[in-house]
């Protein structure tokens, strides 16, 4: 059942476009928070299903939702967002975003300021409507991706539900977003089946082999379990990032075959402790700061705006998790207001400062 609504407050609508993993798991997330869902699916039984486990509240178009979520294929998805934004009796101001790995190609072909390309990163080695959890996108990364044609209502909107389902926003290119995630995701995962194979044909010749699986082999091809149906469109929309970080571990291992090879203790030394100080390095789960800050900067009202400050926050590393802009009623300004960590907001002012830009800084309690 859907969670309350605020008394005497009609539940917000959503519309999810693919009732799989992702969408189940954004429909059962949104209705505990009071969300009313519609559902859709291009198989008739899988949308009866997530109506049968609570993933959403009604199979249909949702005409009168606010915001729509695309969780199909990547290859359906260019379609599905234009048809969406070009329906008639849909609001005017209706949010379309989509759960696409790869970006590019997506937010090339659908160039309109309520559609904002978006990743949750995240996952589970169940598939299906059957595995959705409406806590999966807790403490996890989503990346939006804005361009200048934005419009920033849509963009806050979208962040705000994104942040609402427990996530950590944060807004990259299209372009960066897909040369990053190659690296950190597309790569291991390709990486993790290659491994996988190679033991299970070992296997054929040696069957105690995969008996002899402990948790590190485990752990190293864990992602290898999940959906391959998924991955030949994402190699396929993102082979250039993909094949340039195939061709560095490549480099690299043969890097490290040479100095086993030859014996070299300590190059093979310094590689391990390297590679073992970086991985206590990564960050943890994200989670929003105890103490934030608002930056109000006054911009020109025009295109591209939202970007250059999104973009600009991304190259130094800071997470926005709020942004607004109040649009002057005496002519073409407004001011834009960045919600960020306190630790983080002086080092995003003085690049601002630098930009030409005039920034106030207010601590949030």
């Amino acid at each position: 059942m859907s969670g309350p609504s605020p008394a005497g407050r009609a539940p917000r609508r959503a519309l999810i476009v693919g009732t799989g993993l992702i969408g189940g798991s954004l429909g059962t997330g949104l209705r505990r928070r009071g969300w009313h869902v519609t559902g859709t699916d291009s198989d008739e039984g899988r949308a009866a299903r997530a109506l049968e486990v609570g993933a959403i509240d009604e199979i249909g178009r949702g005409l009168n939702a606010e915001l729509v979520f695309i969780a199909t294929p990547v290859a359906a998805a260019v379609a599905v967002a234009t048809a969406i934004l070009d329906e008639p009796g849909r609001p005017d101001g209706v949010v379309v975003t989509d759960v696409s790995g790869v970006k590019g190609p997506l937010v090339d072909a659908v160039r309109h300021p309520r559609f904002i390309g978006g990743h949750p990163m995240a996952g589970s080695e169940q598939s299906g409507i059957d595995g959705a959890d409406p806590d999966l996108f807790v403490g996890a990364t989503w990346v939006l991706t804005p361009t200048v044609e934005t419009d920033p209502g849509a963009f806050a909107l979208l962040s705000g539900v994104v942040t609402e389902l427990g996530a950590d926003v944060i807004a990259l290119p299209a372009a960066d977003h897909d040369r990053l995630v190659a690296v950190v995701s597309h790569v291991p995962h390709l990486v993790a089946a290659t491994l996988m194979n190679a033991a299970a044909e070992g296997a054929k010749a040696d069957g105690v082999l995969l008996r002899l699986a402990a948790g590190g082999f485990r752990d190293m091809t864990r992602v290898a379990a999940g959906q391959p149906t998924i991955w030949p469109d994402i190699c396929a929309d993102n082979a250039d990032a993909i094949v340039t970080g195939l061709d560095r571990l490549l480099d690299d291992l043969a890097s490290l075959r040479e100095r086993i090879a030859a014996g070299d203790r300590v190059g093979l030394l310094e590689l391990l402790q390297r590679a073992s100080t970086a991985r206590r390095q990564l960050p943890s789960s994200a989670t929003r700061p105890e103490h934030l800050a608002e930056l109000r900067v006054p911009v020109p009202d025009r295109s591209g705006v939202l970007a250059e400050f999104t973009g600009l926050a991304a190259d130094l590393g800071v997470n926005i998790y709020d942004l607004d802009i109040a649009h002057s009623a005496e002519g073409p300004r407004g001011v834009l207001t960045l919600v960020v960590g306190a630790d983080e907001a002086d080092r995003l002012r003085q690049a601002i400062d630098a930009r030409g830009h005039s920034c106030t800084v207010i601590p949030l309690s």
